[in-house]
Formats: C-alpha cells, structure tokens, sequence
C-alpha cells in the first residue's frame, strides 16, 4: 500500500515508507521534518497497518486537525485533509505506484534467446554476415 500526504500548500509529497512515522519539527529525530514555528518538535505520530493510517497527537501545542476537528487520535481516510498546526495534507492511500519498467541489459539481451536464428528473408546482405566471423571469435564488452 502506497500512502502519501499530498501538500494543499504546494509543497513536496510525503510518502509514508515506515510503519510508524513521526512528525515535527525536530532535525534528526523526526522522520518528516517540517520546518515550521508552528508544528512542534515532536508533534504527532503516524502508523500505518493493514492498510489503514492511524495517527496520535504528541501534545503538540497548536494541534493535529483531520477535516478540521483537532484530535488527539484516530483513523485517516483516503481524501482527508491532515494539518499539522498551519501545515496542510490531504491523505492518499492506494496501490502502489508501478516500478518504472526496466530494459535488459545487453547480455541479457544477447542470451535471452540463444536458440533464435536469422529469418529466411531476402533483405539480408549474405557476405556481409559472413565477413562477420566465427561465434569464437564474438565477444562481450567486459569479458578479459
């Protein structure tokens, strides 16, 4: 499960990576940090589990709000707006995002299919693949 806090004020998302998540404004101590005299040094926490977010109040000073209400705990649901004093989140939670597709590189390409063979097609040059040398004499880039 993906979960991100999205900023309503433009600035970077956060994805959440760990289970439990602290937030502040504590450099070093806090997993987000977030620079702001109104969040507190350690302001709450967040815990993610069976893909549910969860999240507690540390007795920050200006508070942890959900769609408004200050808390002191409870559930986060997808779309809802998460502050932290004047920082403002909306919570994602989904799939997670595709790994970026990955090309072979070119050993593998060149043993991905060791039984292929050329296609009976008139467009290639025999004597230039015969001038190309024996398969003893090809060798990979790296091989010493």
């Amino acid at each position: 499960m993906l979960a991100k806090l999205i900023s309503i004020d433009g600035d970077r998302p956060i994805v959440l990576t760990k289970d439990v998540t602290v937030v502040g404004r504590k450099r070093g101590v806090c997993d987000v940090y977030i620079d702001r005299s109104s969040v507190s040094k350690l302001h709450c926490v967040i815990v993610k589990t069976d893909g549910l977010l969860f999240i507690r109040d540390l007795g920050s000073t200006n508070g942890t709000k959900v769609n408004g209400q200050r808390v002191t705990r409870g559930a986060l649901l997808p779309g809802d707006e998460l502050a932290f004093a004047n920082a403002r989140f909306r919570v994602y939670l989904g799939p997670d995002e595709p790994e970026p597709e990955r090309r072979p590189d070119r050993t593998e390409m060149m043993t991905s299919f060791p039984e292929a063979e050329l296609a009976n097609d008139d467009s290639f040059d025999d004597e230039a693949v015969a001038g190309l040398g024996s398969e003893s004499d090809v060798r990979l880039i790296g091989d010493d």
